[in-house]
């Protein structure tokens, strides 16, 4: 199938320019839907003529009858018939409205006939825009192959009819609305035209009389509050198109229900199912059934997965049916958004005037689908977003929102992004709340798929212009930008219009480069050619390549043909998402990834990182070798395989501005600051390599590990002064600690110990949230006795034997409450057990617990079983030592353990006497 680009280019075949009839006043055209786009945009933006597809045919809407019946139009008219006409050799058929037209054509030798009905036999119809007689007769014969050829304007009509009912009821709307155009009652400009090199974009905002808050009026007709506790997580929505509109909000603006015209059809779109089957939703429920009838009689159909439903429908006295799809004589059909197999036929069925009332929730199907995004992938979205809905992996909590009221200074997508555009340019500044939630719904539409689709291509287009007119705004740690400014849109903008490969990084990073020229401080190296391991069977593995993309430039990577499934590059490790910040010191998401899926492909990155190829979980592809050219060398050390001198007198000098220190076990990724003055990494590495063993020796694990443990610095990070995860983060203060051997050796290294330990921290036997804080220091104590020679007492501040003392006594003096057992007080518990017993029965444990199955699911039946298997591994009686610590004992299994020998140097024995 043709794209819009190479039907636009046959519409516009040797047009030099416009040259439309002075006297006439066309009206501007509303575009909307997937397959509508722009032919003839004026400088204010307003769409004269537009194409579009429907069905198996095409129409062109043109926004004044005059324009088909006047010679200076006479080229792109011969031009529209080639278009339209599928059927070579079959006649144009010229409705007696436009005859003029017939002298037209025939000058150019094209076979016309003059009638005033439709008949199958021609190729093309050509009407004007103001009688609605053949209007069902049209749409058929336009959805079997047929061409239309339609102009009129409907600003007149408006000023005899209301402007209220222009897109609802002007003749011409009747027809062309199936395929996304709409004569509006806006007075359209003809002044300054020129012929576009590519399809002009469609605008962001159209002027038209018909107010979408009486839709929304009517569909919230006496309802003061929306409760939305029915039982399950709703999907935050996303309202993108420009009849759609918001119903349900919660206080940030998040939305859970929306409406939406589409054709001569009407959406109704709820972000959890459970909302379209629960009575206390039925008055919203009725109204929205009625408002999609749309005054029609036929039947409303219940998909059987919606059974509470069609009750709710049924008792209203309205006549329903459980239709497993779509069918026949329905005027509404009620289904789910869990399968997109019959999209087809349900954009036709709300096109040609029935209702749609539709829900379902995206966020479960984004955790089945990591790396898909929901807005282009998943099912329901195939349905929703030509209609200008979307349904988003994010969810929002459940709860009672009051109704908003109606109006048109409400938040819409398309309004908000009008009024940023102002704000860039010194206007009015966008409220907080809209600023935030324009932010998320930016990232989220610009992940809906927009080559070929003018409708998103558009949009764009508007926000690429909007950023370079701007620039990329500075963010650093001496200038943070707040999350809720235009700034952080901006970035947020930017990062995903890069995502998406439809904007220029170079140009964009480097429009002011203040007399510098980027290709001056960068030089790319010789081509780099590495063989990788594809295989990675339990997870996925990143594979550092010792190499460097500046910002906004281009890498190439070339592989065989046969890989080229499945391995991804991506371009820098600062993996954090920062959406969620107040403030930030760089752009939320910096990292780009994009899959191998071709033997050779260019990527490029508006900000820029160290390169890595990612292995996806699962992947069994063996050796792949893979060429790299364009990238900058940065400083990388592997230890066994870098060669010590180049290091020193080579590669820790690479002026890029992040580097790698790497063993089998552990990647430290840091500023390569702290890079240039390390001579020789190996003893560091050594160590690292050393404290990784016992980390894998108290966790039960295979050493060397299956992928190294990752930790990498960074100006900002999501969570805490450090975080667990893969990789580890830690902000950038961090990484002189880490790559300093002699302070390890002296000082210890506690925090990226202990972030090492919630990576060991096993569901099995985790009693969260006691224990989430608690058990990860386990590592950190065994590495610092261990490895490291440094006694627990100086480890921590927090475990000097006072401090130990103190908080047991203040927990028991309390009453050993188990909600306070967490973080130190709880490590105490381990720390006690492991004094007397030693680190052995924790390895014994682990080692068990790995292969363990029938593990209860909540944390006293857990806790229960680890004093049972303590205890044996121990072979003492623990009961009384768990039950001083408050611990949930079943009565069972203090049976069970009795004939086990007692404790006799139960440390909380000294407590609790001294208690009594």
């Amino acid at each position: 199938m043709m794209s819009p680009s190479d039907d636009f280019e046959i519409l516009l075949k040797g047009l030099n320019s416009w040259n439309l009839p002075n006297g006439p006043v066309p009206c501007e055209l509303l575009l909307i839907g997937e397959a509508a786009f722009p032919v003839l945009v004026n400088k204010d933006g307003q769409v004269i003529i537009a194409a579009s597809r429907y069905g198996q045919g095409r129409m062109v809407v043109m926004s004044h009858e005059s324009y088909l019946q006047d010679r200076m139009l006479a080229q792109f008219l011969f031009n529209a018939m080639g278009w339209l006409n599928q059927c070579p050799g079959a006649a144009v058929g010229v409705h007696t409205s436009v005859e003029p037209l017939t002298h037209i054509l025939s000058d150019f030798g094209v076979e016309v006939q003059t009638m005033d009905g439709l008949e199958d036999s021609i190729g093309v119809y050509c009407i004007n825009a103001y009688d609605s007689t053949l209007a069902k007769e049209m749409i058929q014969f336009v959805k079997n192959g047929g061409g239309l050829l339609i102009g009129g304007q409907a600003w007149y009509w408006a000023s005899k009819h209301g402007c209220d009912k222009v897109l609802s009821n002007f003749p011409g709307n009747q027809v062309t609305s199936v395929a996304g155009v709409y004569f509006t009652d806006a007075y359209g400009k003809t002044d300054f035209l020129k012929v576009s090199k590519k399809v002009p974009k469609i605008p962001l905002t159209v002027r038209f009389g018909e107010d979408l808050s009486q839709d929304q009026q009517q569909l919230l007709h006496g309802i003061t509050e929306l409760d939305i506790n029915t039982g399950g997580l709703p999907s935050q929505l996303l309202v993108h198109g420009a009849l759609a509109f918001p119903l349900g909000l919660d206080s940030s603006l998040g939305c859970f229900l929306a409406g939406a015209r589409y054709g001569q059809g009407r959406v109704v779109l709820a972000a959890h199912e459970g909302m379209l089957c629960a009575p206390k939703l039925g008055p919203f429920l009725c109204n929205a059934i009625n408002w999609l009838a749309g005054g029609q009689t036929g039947r409303i159909g219940v998909n059987p997965n919606l059974k509470n439903l069609y009750s709710l429908v049924a008792e209203s006295g309205l006549e329903c049916s459980i239709e497993s799809h779509l069918t026949t004589g329905l005027s509404v059909y009620c289904c789910t958004a869990y399968s997109d197999q019959e999209a087809e036929k349900i954009h036709e069925f709300v096109a040609e005037g029935r209702g749609l009332l539709i829900g379902g929730q995206a966020w479960w199907w984004a955790s089945q689908n990591p790396g898909k995004p929901a807005v282009a992938d998943y099912p329901g979205n195939h349905i929703l977003n030509p209609f200008g809905l979307s349904i988003l992996d994010s969810s929002l909590k459940s709860g009672q929102f009051p109704v908003h009221v109606p109006s048109k200074g409400n938040y819409h997508f398309r309004s908000a992004l009008s009024q940023f555009q102002d704000e860039v340019k010194g206007g009015e500044v966008l409220a907080k709340d809209w600023q935030s939630k324009l932010r998320k719904d930016c990232g989220a539409f610009l992940k809906i798929p927009a080559e070929g689709v003018p409708a998103y291509a558009s949009l764009h287009r508007f926000l690429r212009k909007v950023i370079k007119q701007t620039g990329l705004p500075h963010v650093s740690q001496d200038h943070p930008v707040h999350s809720n400014s235009c700034e952080a849109t901006l970035l947020c903008m930017a990062t995903e219009l890069a995502q998406n490969g439809t904007t220029d990084c170079f140009s964009l990073v480097h429009r002011a480069s203040n007399g510098t020229c980027p290709s001056q401080v960068y030089s790319p190296g010789p081509p780099v050619t590495m063989e990788i391991n594809g295989t990675s069977p339990d997870f996925t593995l990143w594979v550092s390549t010792g190499l460097y993309l500046p910002e906004g430039f281009p890498v190439n990577i070339t592989m065989p043909c046969a890989a080229a499934t499945g391995l991804q590059v991506q371009i820098g490790c600062h993996s954090d998402d920062l959406n969620g910040a107040k403030k930030l010191c760089r752009a939320p998401v910096v990292i780009h990834r994009c899959c191998l899926d071709k033997p050779e492909l260019s990527v490029s990155s508006l900000w820029g990182g160290l390169i890595y190829i990612l292995v996806p979980q699962g992947s069994n592809l063996g050796p792949v070798s893979i060429t790299i050219t364009g990238a900058v060398p940065a400083p990388y050390f592997k230890l066994g395989e870098t060669n010590l001198e180049e290091w020193k007198s080579i590669i820790r000098y690479h002026p890029v501005p992040w580097g790698e220190l790497a063993t089998d076990n552990i990647i430290l990724t840091v500023p390569s600051e702290h890079l240039q003055d390390l001579e020789d990494p190996e003893p560091l590495l050594h160590l690292w390599d050393e404290m990784m063993g016992a980390i894998a020796q108290l966790a039960a694990k295979p050493f060397p590990f299956p992928r190294p443990e990752r930790i990498v610095a960074d100006v900002q990070i999501s969570a805490g002064w450090m975080h667990s995860g893969y990789p580890i983060m830690c902000h950038k203060k961090s990484a002189e600690e880490i790559v300093n051997e002699k302070r390890i050796r002296s000082s210890g290294l506690w925090g990226p110990i202990h972030e090492l330990g919630h990576n060991q921290q096993q569901q099995v036997w985790e009693f969260p949230p006691h224990t989430t804080e608690a058990t990860c220091n386990l590592w950190s104590v065994y590495i610092h006795e261990m490895v490291l020679n440094i006694p627990r007492s100086q480890a921590h501040p927090a475990l000097t034997p006072s401090d130990r003392e103190t908080r047991v006594r203040e927990y028991l003096g309390k009453g050993t409450p188990l909600k306070e057992w967490s973080v130190w007080t709880a490590l105490e518990t381990y720390l006690q057990l492991q004094e007397a017993f030693g680190w052995e029965p924790f390895i014994q444990i682990f080692t068990e617990y790995q292969t363990l199955s029938g593990v209860p699911n909540n944390n006293a039946g857990k806790m229960n079983l680890w004093v049972k298997k303590f205890s044996h591994q121990v072979q003492r009686n623990l009961v009384p030592f768990f039950q001083a610590w408050g611990w949930p004992v079943q009565e069972e299994v203090a049976a069970s353990l009795a004939c086990l020998p007692e404790w006799q140097d139960n440390p909380m024995n000294v407590y609790l006497l001294m208690e009594n």
